[in-house]
């Protein structure tokens, strides 16, 4: 029967809307402001008793609260109004240390029962949520160089070992390795070394007129990209780890182009205390386990980084003298031992570290080397002037922590590992502390902005207002124009809204400005498919086609067009996706998805209105 669908069907699109409501229903649920609080370092846990001195320190200030939850990562404190985050925070931080982060929040109200379906509301972009942007640059050329030099000085090691005498070994204005022999001999037997330890180096070898021999390496491009891809990754894992000390909800630190990195932390108004913990610097130092009998003026006590750590075994006691530096970490990198399949860490240094290394291992085997994290961070004291006004200074600080104790089992070089720990956990936090002692190459600060809160809150407001103001007139336009048809197309279009909503709750998508203008865009777009339609259903009446004959043609045949001209337009937002940036790319995600389900609703959910209007029906008029 015509204009009539299956029962499967018709339940089959029910199901499908019911449950974009159920997806779409946390968007309702307006967070509540408030403050995290959690510890400087990942290894920290809270309790109640944390939980307890800062409500305390709220009270004592009239501050409202509620809604308070605590768990080993961190802890939540919800406020009835923002303007009360920012005094909340200076209350609490003042009250607990430096030792705990405090930031702004905003803690999700969403219903246990939605959240145990494991439905959420829309992420928010920056420029709704506010917070502070900052595109940094990494220098490549730097690491580049320093890689360079390491290989220049690693050959020369080699060299030596090797017993191979020449008469120069040095950078070219290119920025090759060049190497001038004396012999054909000693130069094949150097170019035999960059073929077996520098596989990245492309070589070249030549005689010389003068009776010398030449050989040049040079890094291909495929091993400059290679360097230049490994200091952004790296850098980009120290940043995030960095970030995290923060406490912000959702931040946002991700690579964009070839070398800059782009972080967004929504909620954060402070730059200053920003630009302090993603741009501190850091470091390790290896040194060996004092022994008993050693001069306490060549022995330090340190803490373990690790609260467990610190409870079983309490300070460990270093010599002062280091065996080296992070600087000489090249890599680290978390995996298994083959024999055991206990969690480890396979470290790298470059030449000068690796021979550090094994002179002061060699002599030493059975004795246990230490690991020293070392962080530069700036406290804050707070004092009162004569005026009763608080002062804040800054103060530098350094503070050195132990990581990692382990047993040297045998003399160690360029490469080695660290075993004895405790989990996987605790294996990869440690590579990560290794890799992020240090950027692997300089950064710089290429733009900031901030946007406070209230702006966040009118962007919100006036995105919201567009979108009721385009959904209007096009209901309205609908209505008028089509009449019975137009109340089916509205339907369909408020369908398509939620629909769009919780597929954006689903996958996560973080909403923005631009997103907003996606949706604004998707709402006129949305009936496009329906004027295709219901003008080809006039088109048939009007040729005489009988009225179930004539609904039925408007679907079938506009279909076509309809998927040609959504395809296109997707094509489109894939490719803005695809090379767009931040905006653009938010605004290609709503497009994109907004095409998928306006399709969905103006050819399966009006359809479906239609045949419950008309189908089945000895209908002589229709209102269109």
């Amino acid at each position: 029967m015509l204009n009539r669908y299956p029962l499967w069907k018709n339940l089959l699109i029910l199901a499908v809307i019911g449950l974009a409501f159920v997806f779409a229903m946390p968007n309702l649920y307006a967070p509540d402001p408030a403050v995290q609080i959690s510890g400087e370092s990942s290894a920290m846990e809270l309790d109640q008793a944390v939980l307890d001195r800062a409500t305390k320190a709220l009270e004592e200030a009239g501050i409202e609260h509620f809604g308070e939850t605590v768990n080993p990562k961190n802890a939540l404190i919800r406020l009835h109004s923002s303007d009360d985050q920012l005094p909340a925070k200076r209350t609490i931080q003042r009250a607990l240390g430096d030792s705990f982060v405090v930031a702004l929040n905003m803690a999700s109200t969403t219903p246990d029962w939605l959240r145990s379906l494991g439905a959420g509301p829309m992420k928010l972009g920056l420029d709704l949520s506010g917070g502070v942007h900052f595109l940094m640059e990494v220098d490549t050329a730097s690491a580049i160089a320093k890689r360079q030099e390491s290989s220049l000085t690693e050959f020369k090691s080699k060299l030596r070992e090797e017993r191979i005498r020449y008469v120069s070994v040095e950078f070219t204005e290119a920025g090759a390795i060049e190497g001038v022999f004396r012999s054909a001999e000693d130069r094949d037997a150097a170019a035999a070394i960059f073929r077996k330890e520098f596989q990245d180096l492309t070589r070249e070898s030549v005689d010389n007129e003068d009776g010398t021999f030449t050989v040049k390496a040079t890094f291909s491009e495929t091993a400059i990209r290679e360097i230049e891809n490994y200091a952004v990754q790296q850098n980009l894992t120290t940043l995030r780890n960095r970030v995290n000390e923060l406490g912000v909800s959702e931040p946002i630190v991700q690579r964009q182009g070839r070398n800059r990195i782009v972080v967004e932390l929504p909620g954060v108004q402070d730059t200053a205390e920003a630009k302090r913990v993603i741009g501190k610097t850091a470091n390790l130092e290896f040194r060996l386990e004092a022994k008993p009998s050693d001069l306490v003026t060549n022995k330090e006590s340190f803490e373990f980084r690790s609260e467990l750590d610190q409870r079983r075994f309490g300070n460990a006691e270093l010599e002062r003298a280091l065996i080296i530096s992070g600087d000489h970490v090249s890599g680290a990198q978390s995996s298994f031992d083959p024999e055991t399949n206990q969690p480890q860490v396979n470290i790298n240094l470059d030449s000068a570290g690796g021979t550090k290394m094994h002179r002061a291992t060699r002599s030493n085997v059975g004795r246990r080397m230490g690991v020293l994290f070392i962080e530069y961070k700036t406290r804050l004291d707070r004092t009162t002037n004569a005026a009763g006004e608080e002062v804040v200074t800054p103060r530098q600080i350094v503070e050195k922590k132990v990581i990692s104790l382990a047993t040297i089992q045998s003399a160690l070089g360029v490469q080695f590992r660290i075993t004895g720990l405790d989990n996987v956990a605790e294996a990869s936090e440690l590579a990560l502390l290794l890799r992020s002692g240090a950027l692997a190459a300089p950064m710089y600060f290429v733009e900031e902005r901030t946007i406070g809160p209230s702006l966040g809150a009118e962007n919100i407001a006036v995105g919201v207002l567009s979108v009721q103001i385009a959904f209007a007139l096009v209901l309205i336009f609908m209505l008028a124009y089509y009449k019975v048809f137009g109340i089916a197309a509205n339907i369909a279009l408020a369908v398509n809204v939620v629909l769009l909503a919780a597929c954006m709750s689903m996958l996560g998508a973080t909403l923005t400005l631009p997103g907003i203008a996606g949706i604004v865009l998707t709402v006129g777009m949305a009936v496009d498919a329906n004027v295709l339609i219901f003008s080809r259903i006039k088109e048939e009446l009007a040729n005489g086609l009988p009225t179930q004959s004539a609904i039925n043609a408007g679907y079938e045949r506009a279909f076509t067009t309809i998927l040609d001209a959504n395809i296109t337009t997707l094509i489109v937002a894939v490719i803005l996706y695809a090379i767009g940036t931040g905006p653009v790319k938010g605004f290609a995600v709503t497009l994109s998805l907004g095409i998928l389900t306006s399709m969905f609703t103006a050819i399966m959910v009006s359809r479906m209105i239609a045949n419950f209007i008309y189908g089945g029906r000895n209908v002589k008029k229709v209102w269109i």
